[in-house]
Order: structure tokens, then sequence, then C-alpha cells
């Protein structure tokens, strides 16, 4: 195994080892930090993070505005607070060494509005923001504005030419790094493109060569790439390493922090990682984004496959082969479908899913009458997590607050779902993490193989980084 040597990178050598950032209350200060403190680089995430109360208790992320616009400003408020709170706690716990960063999506809801103001309130204690889940291209001026570098996250050199161009040219300076991100591999929302093949990953090695090239042709030869999405033991991607032909790369480990004593994570999920095995994360496209995710193929996953399966095209008017009337809702509503499909809709109400739900796509779903209520009611409650969310139309520019289209009961509410596995504990914590969204690698399957994790052994996070340096 070739030495695993420190690079530069947001103005100090660290160990070429990233933490990933994982959305609503997992990567938190106290794994960042712990991250940091080991030699790489720590992240916290600003999407809508918890805060605490002076006891140091979570604060409970609870909506009281009327309307989904008052709503969206608690949320910014919640988010900005916690943010600040996890970047103070990072701080504290890295103690000095290595570098805190800070995750944010660019698909947020009021992204640029809780960037600042984490960096207004944290000045100081973060060194570089990570974005990604769309095209941040005002993260470079964001950055030169508070004097901290910036980490695109991209899933292809065409992705960074065009963010290049357009922005990052003008400060290249503050550009700590590119995170080149699979669209395969890596757990969470990724980039797949609409010309590639969600069923036919790509070799990264070619697209990180052609992501090198482009960049050096920019003048950026030492700007690490951190290579984000199926790192696991660094020997099997020995021939990364000191590569002329990559430049200086640096590894992120986005679902392997999960299982350590700092994760902020429930033990249900941990102890769950334990028991995956291959093929057990799935590469989906129910979130209300728009994008792929990559998560565990739980029932809550099932239970969504399940909504699409059961669904029927129809036509307002009697039109072709599409003749046969059928009433939707309780005042039965006329719509028609085909003779085949209704046949379909008679077996699917015999199992007990007697509620039709319309779809932006003139379909209609099939689910129980308490799935319906439970979609209608979170749809009711949207507080605009994201800049736009098919789930709810909410879109965050105004007059309306609306993206044009109806909402799809086709997807769920990415904040609820998140919020509820991340603090859930107690008797009943099998149950809610095997129904709400579990994100994670395609490599997660590994934990139960790695015999790093025999007897169900829970490292912290320095034992994990330690592991990690040896490439085994």
């Amino acid at each position: 195994m070739k030495a695993i040597n420190a690079v530069r990178m947001g103005g100090v050598d660290v160990l070429p080892l990233v933490e990933g950032g994982k959305g609503v209350s997992v990567s938190t200060g106290a794994s960042a930090g712990a991250w940091a403190a080991a030699g790489g680089a720590g992240t916290v995430s600003i999407v809508n993070a918890d805060s605490y109360d002076e006891a140091g208790h979570p604060v409970p992320q609870i909506y009281h505005g009327r309307t989904r616009r008052e709503r969206h400003e608690e949320l910014v408020d919640y988010a900005i607070r916690g943010g600040i709170a996890q970047a103070q706690i990072a701080h504290e716990t890295a103690g000095g060494q290595g570098r805190i960063h800070a995750n944010i999506l660019w698909e947020m809801g009021s992204a640029e509005r809780v960037i600042t103001g984490v960096l207004e309130g944290a000045k100081g204690l973060i060194h570089g923001l990570t974005c990604g889940a769309g095209m941040p291209y005002r993260l470079s001026e964001i950055a030169a504005t508070y004097g901290v570098y910036y980490y695109p996250i991209v899933s292809s050199a065409r992705a960074f030419n065009a963010l290049w161009k357009r922005a990052y040219s003008k400060t290249s300076d503050l550009l700590g790094g590119v995170v080149y991100e699979d669209p395969w591999r890596a757990g969470g929302h990724n980039g797949l493109s609409n010309t590639e093949d969600p069923l036919k990953p790509e070799d990264p090695y070619p697209r990180v060569a052609a992501l090198r090239k482009l960049m050096r042709s920019f003048g950026l030869d030492e700007t690490p790439i951190i290579m984000a999405g199926g790192v696991w033991w660094l020997e099997e991607w020995e021939d990364w390493i000191d590569n002329p032909e990559l430049g200086p790369i640096v590894f992120q480990f986005g679902t392997r922090p999960l299982l350590t004593k700092e994760s902020p994570v429930p033990d249900a999920w941990k102890q769950r990682l334990l028991t995956l095995k291959k093929g057990d994360v799935y590469l989906n496209r129910f979130s209300p984004t728009g994008f792929y995710s990559s998560a565990v193929n739980n029932s809550f996953l099932q239970e969504l496959r399940g909504r699409s399966e059961r669904q029927v095209a129809f036509s307002p008017e009697s039109l072709g082969a599409h003749d046969v009337a059928y009433g939707v809702g309780a005042r039965k509503r006329e719509v028609f479908v085909t003779a085949d499909d209704l046949a379909h809709i008679r077996g699917w109400e015999a199992q007990g899913y007697t509620e039709a739900m319309r779809t932006p796509d003139s379909t209609l779903i099939f689910v129980t009458p308490d799935r319906a209520r439970e979609i209608t009611a979170d749809q009711v409650a949207c507080m605009g997590c994201l800049s736009e969310c098919k789930f709810s139309n909410w879109s965050q520019r105004g007059p309306s607050y609306t993206n044009g289209h109806k909402a799809d009961p086709r997807s769920f509410c990415i904040q609820k779902t998140l919020q509820t596995v991340a603090h859930t504990s107690g008797p009943e914590a099998d149950e809610v993490v095997d129904n709400n969204l579990m994100f994670g690698g395609t490599n997660a399957w590994r934990f139960g193989s790695d015999p790093f994790y025999s007897n169900g052994f829970v490292p912290t996070v320095r034992q994990l980084v330690d592991r990690i340096m040896t490439g085994r």
C-alpha cells in the first residue's frame, strides 16, 4: 500500500480524508469536529440542523405559521440557528486541528439566506463551503464575501466547466477543491443526467481524469479533486494515489461515518447498517427534488414504489381506448380509463387501496384511506424546505409560491421523514427507521462484511480515520 500523505487544501496541510455532509441533523458538529481533530476535513450540515435549548436538548422544529410562506420563514430561522450551533460545536471539538466545512444544498429553500446567516453568526469557525444539488453559481461570490474556501459538488467535467466560465474563474484563489460525486455510488441526492442510465454505473476514473484535464486548462493543476461515492478501503484506490494523470486526490467518506460513536443517528439505524446485504441500497427517483437519490431499500421506499406501480392513465373525457367511466373521490367525479385498467383498479380496491389520487401526469395512483389522509396532510403542512417541491408544489418564488404544477402524491415530505428518522429513539425505533428515509451510499452493505465491524463493533471517529489510513 502506498503511503497516504497530507495534501494542501483550504490553505493548510490536512489528511486527504473528508467527511461527507449528510443532510438533516446527521452531519453534526460532534462528528465533524471529531473528524477534523483526527487531521482531516469534517463537514457539518447546515440543512435544517439542530439547535439547542439552555439545557442542551435539541429544539423541536415545530411550525406555527398559518401559510406556507410564514412557515418557511420559521424554517429559515431554525436553519440559521442550527447551523451556527453546529459550527460552534465543531470548532470546539476540533481543537484547532484539520478543517471544518459546512455543507448546503443549493436547491434547499432560501439556501443563500441560510448560508449567509450561518457565516455571519459563526465568523471564523467555518473554513469552507461545500455545495451541490443544483448549479451553485453564486457559491464563489458568497465565499469571497466571507473569506472562506468553496468546494462545488459536480458529477461531470461539463458541469464544472459551466460553473467556472460563468462565475468561479473570478474567484479562483478561494477554490479549495472540486468534489466529484459519483452519481451512481454516492449516498443521498445524485447528479445523474438524462443521458445517463441509472442501471449502468460508469467507471469513475475516466470521468475524474476528464475533470482534471479540464481543470489543468484553467490553471488548476494543484487544486484537489475530492472523490466522493463508493470509497471504502483506500487500497482499492491505490492507483489513484500519487497518480500524475489525476493530480492531488482527496477521498470523501459519507456513509462510513454513520457508524461511529459520534454519529447522531439512532442506534436502530446503526444496527440496520450492520445487517445490509449487497443490493439493499436503492437508487430511486421518488425524491420531491426531482433528483435521483440513493437510500436503504426499506419499507418506506417499498411503499413509494407500490404507489407508482398502482397507477393508471386517465382522460377527463371518453377518448379512444379510455372509454370506461370511473368515479374519483368522495364526489365520484367522472374520468375515463381503459377496460384493462379498470380491472386492475378493482383488484387494488379489493386489497384495500380504495383511494384514487391524481398526479400531474394525468394518472391516478391508488392508496389506502389512511395513506391518502397522510399524504394530503403532509402537502398542506408544507414549510418550503426546498426551493421547489414536486410533492407539495411549493416554490419559494412569489407571488403564488407554487411551481405551477399539481402536487404529486407519488413523492413524499422529505423534511418530515428526515427529521423523524434522525430523532427517533425508544422501543419504536426499529419501526420508525424501517418506515422513513435512510440515505446511504451503495457500499453501505459492506458494514456487515468488513472485519473492522465484526461482533457489532462501533468505532469512534478517530478509530475510523486511523483504520482508513492503513488502507484496509
